[in-house]
């Protein structure tokens, strides 16, 4: 790829259902993306388990939005493996400055221990990427953002792929086409991601708990 990263050129790429990706932390170029079969997480099917409501409930945790959201893309990119070069980086790092990017931020005693981030256009969110140091933190961030995603009006979550990890919280795959008309409809609604700060997490809502 010869042109460089901006917020424009991104929000036009997520827009056709594109997303950039770096070989490597140290790569000095990325490339597009458009699986053929793509990652979502309906919102109404995000469920919050009895072991995950538990360590809610617990109190070691709490959550914010927007109040460290490079922390949260330096977390991510703190592997082994990363697609997430220094040009990735400044880029969503402008992309929130300029209100078009968020992060749920999960904290233990002050410390940055997980987190979820990504990028709104109209009423979707396109999830990027998520970390955790300590067990269970990036479900919590996950939770927080699918609460939020649900109370601000978003209809699609996109994950860009399914994991394991994504698959047991709910998330499925559909095909290109179907994807492409869930966004066009999406990004054609009004939602807002919200204000920042704290995320109080004995509110989250409750039909987002198994009963089982």
């Amino acid at each position: 790829m010869t042109q460089a990263l901006s917020p424009d050129l991104l929000l036009h790429a997520y827009r056709q259902g594109v997303f950039p990706m770096a070989e490597t932390r140290d790569a000095t170029e990325v490339f597009w993306v458009q699986p053929r079969m793509r990652g979502v997480l309906p919102l109404d099917a995000f469920r919050i388990s009895r072991s995950l409501r538990k360590t809610l409930r617990r109190g070691h945790l709490t959550a914010t939005t927007d109040t460290d959201f490079a922390g949260v893309v330096r977390g991510c990119a703190a592997r082994d493996e990363t697609w997430i070069n220094a040009e990735i980086f400044d880029v969503y790092v402008a992309l929130h400055t300029q209100g078009d990017a968020h992060a749920v931020e999960v904290w233990q005693d002050g410390t940055l221990v997980g987190g979820v981030y990504g990028v709104t256009i109209g009423a979707a969110f396109f999830g990027e990427s998520m970390f955790s140091t300590v067990t269970d933190a990036s479900k919590v961030a996950l939770a927080c953002a699918v609460a939020r995603l649900r109370a601000q009006g978003f209809v699609l979550f996109d994950t860009q792929f399914i994991t394991p990890h994504l698959a047991s919280l709910g998330g499925v795959e559909v095909t290109r086409r179907t994807y492409e008309a869930r966004l066009m409809e999406a990004i054609h609604c009004s939602a807002t991601w919200g204000p920042p700060g704290p995320i109080p997490l004995d509110q989250l809502p409750q039909d987002m708990t198994h009963t089982s």
